[in-house]
């Protein structure tokens, strides 16, 4: 008997035809004699439709209570979802972040699980139920509901497996695996049928969106071997796991225009400046990407970094009063960005990546605003309107293309009959 834990994306659980189709595979790993444990995100859009209703009420609302109603949607998932094994014979029980025993820390919208207690997952397992938990949420020692931020199930169902010591963790969304590329933009991007857990991780952080960094981070240092893949096939995925052959190059490309470059112009060329700015960036829990400070020029410098759009707002004013204090020009923000990131664990062993990347970007007339580079990543910053011209070039120009076009599979067995049947009538 084995132990497995899944996961199954939005896209997977959007209606009710799908969240039967969940509950049928589900049903077939129990019948197969595993124990089974299920982590669920809110239906379809329902998040990003919960938010839009929080802003329509508030447009800055607190975060606890942002907490308390984005958690809803999980919970309908999981609701529906042990609805629908019940209704194919078998036992489910549904249980909420708090009630799987995940722990969190303090800080609303984005908490870390500091522990799990596994106890009552493992009594219903025993009990031959199949669990399903609400992804995404957890509960702090306090009793207060808190949210692990945006992909927070795939970082909920890799931290079940690490405690439970589960057998398989699988990730279930609506593409077949980890592509070189996102193939909905570079439609010959292709399947990777493997990635190292630090290719995956600096990917995630370049802004693919196939798996939450923190779920990478977390799956790496636990050892938890990941299989992604798409719910609506039965073929296999990508599995995240220690290398086990000789790295490419170059693995993939990333992009990421969620990001908003922040430039400080004229700030006075002195000792402890670019503490005080960024100090003040980490008191208000910003994060930063890039950083970037040209040379000094008459006793002035500028700061340029890279932040995620969504924290601009309640960024600049803390910038601004840091602009006064220490005599800084003026503020510019530009949220018309686009960070393009090569990622390859043989790129450490390879001279000559970053410039055959800048060369095939100048070919084609694109300008580069930033770069930012790790041992195994080459990072830059160009205008948003150029972004699908450059992976396109870039996938080329490092070998990537796939001889087949990608097609889009997420469709569930009844839906792709019914788009058949549509087809010939």
């Amino acid at each position: 008997m084995a132990l497995i834990v899944t996961k199954f994306g939005g896209t997977s659980l959007a209606t009710a035809q799908r969240v039967c189709d969940t509950a049928r595979r589900l049903v077939a790993y129990r019948q197969a004699g595993n124990q089974v444990v299920a982590v669920v995100s809110a239906m379809g859009k329902s998040t990003d439709d919960l938010l839009a209703l929080a802003r329509d009420v508030n447009p800055q609302p607190p975060a606890r209570e942002l907490d308390m109603l984005l958690s809803t949607g999980e919970q309908v998932s999981m609701a529906l979802v042990a609805m629908a094994i019940a209704a194919q014979g078998l036992e489910a029980v549904s249980m909420t972040g708090r009630q799987a025993g995940i722990v969190t820390t303090t800080t609303h919208n984005r908490a870390k699980i500091s522990e799990i207690n596994t106890e009552r997952v493992r009594r219903a397992l025993d009990a031959g139920r199949i669990v399903i938990v609400a992804g995404f949420q957890g509960v702090t020692v306090s009793g207060d509901i808190t949210t692990l931020g945006r992909g927070g199930s795939d970082t909920s169902a890799v931290a079940l497996a690490a405690a439970l010591k589960a057998d398989l963790c699988e990730i279930y969304s609506d593409v077949e695996g980890v592509y070189s590329c996102d193939p909905r933009v570079v439609p010959r991007a292709h399947k990777l049928s493997e990635i190292s857990y630090i290719e995956m991780l600096e990917l995630a952080a370049a802004g693919a969106g196939v798996l939450q960094m923190r779920a990478v981070e977390f799956a790496r240092n636990f050892g938890v071997e990941l299989h992604c893949r798409s719910a609506f096939s039965e073929n296999p995925g990508t599995y995240v796991r220690e290398a086990t052959v000789e790295s490419a190059i170059v693995s993939g490309i990333a992009y990421d225009n969620s990001e908003t470059k922040v430039t400080i112009r004229k700030v006075p060329d002195s000792k402890g400046i670019a503490a005080k700015v960024f100090g003040e960036v980490a008191s208000a829990n910003v994060n930063i990407d890039m950083i970037v400070q040209n040379s000094s020029e008459d006793g002035f410098t500028d700061i340029s970094f890279t932040t995620p759009t969504g924290d601009v707002e309640r960024l600049r004013g803390l910038i601004e009063e840091v602009i006064a204090r220490v005599g800084a020009r003026e503020l510019i923000l530009d949220d018309r960005i686009s960070k393009i990131s090569i990622v390859g664990a043989g790129m450490r062993s390879t001279p000559g990546i970053a410039a055959r990347m800048f060369k095939v970007l100048a070919e084609n007339d694109i300008n580069i605003g930033m770069i930012s580079t790790s041992a195994i990543r080459v990072s830059v910053v160009i205008d948003e309107a150029q972004t699908q011209r450059a992976l396109t070039a870039l996938h080329t120009a490092f070998g990537l293309d796939a001889d087949e076009v990608f097609e889009e599979t997420a469709l569930s067995v009844e839906e792709q009959a019914a788009k058949a049947a549509k087809g010939r009538a």
